[in-house]
């Protein structure tokens, strides 16, 4: 059962359970898929990768790594891509018109903590908001692309965002389930 059935009107659960189900090299190309995608246009949480299965017969914690890595190429390839696609783009699509016409204004929000993120700290910046749990993907990229335009250093920033969030994550799980 997905965790993510319906956002904004949209329903993302089959591309969500597609990344959950998967296995082998399937697995890792679903991830990188999802990753580039959250990057360049969907409003769904990243960590939803840390369920994929990639049963490649290694060792569990080598399986992790290499889907860490995976994810966090796929996101920095979409961030180029979204860097790539203009500036104009973070006003335009359903998903940011939809995020706009919310009770509570996600897409100011996030562009202004991304901008005083940004201006403050750098690329730096944009590694930590990404590696927060929680924190919009693709409108603090897209946010970003307003600031910069260094591609290298862009993509290495995100890269560094998506893994740092996903260790994030299994930190906190990790102690959850210690004290539980």
């Amino acid at each position: 059962m997905s965790l993510i059935p319906l956002v904004f009107g949209f329903d993302f659960s089959p591309l969500v359970e597609f990344v959950e189900s998967s296995s082998g090299l399937l697995s890792l190309l679903a991830v990188a898929v999802y990753s580039f995608l959250i990057a360049v246009v969907l409003p769904l949480p990243s960590e939803i990768v840390l369920f994929a299965t990639p049963n490649l017969g290694l060792p569990p914690a080598v399986e992790l790594t290499i889907l860490i890595l995976v994810s966090g190429l796929g996101k920095a390839a979409g961030s180029v891509f979204a860097f790539r696609v203009g500036h104009g783009v973070k006003e335009s699509g359903p998903v940011i018109r939809a995020l706009r016409r919310s009770p509570i204004d996600v897409v100011a929000w996030s562009e202004r903590k991304t901008v005083e993120v940004a201006q403050e700290y750098g690329y730096i910046g944009l590694a930590f908001a990404l590696s927060i749990p929680f924190f919009p993907d693709t409108i603090s990229i897209y946010a970003f692309t307003v600031l910069e335009e260094n591609y290298a250093k862009f993509a290495a920033a995100t890269f560094v965002g998506s893994v740092g969030r996903l260790l994030v994550w299994i930190a906190f799980f990790d102690t959850l389930t210690s004290v539980l």
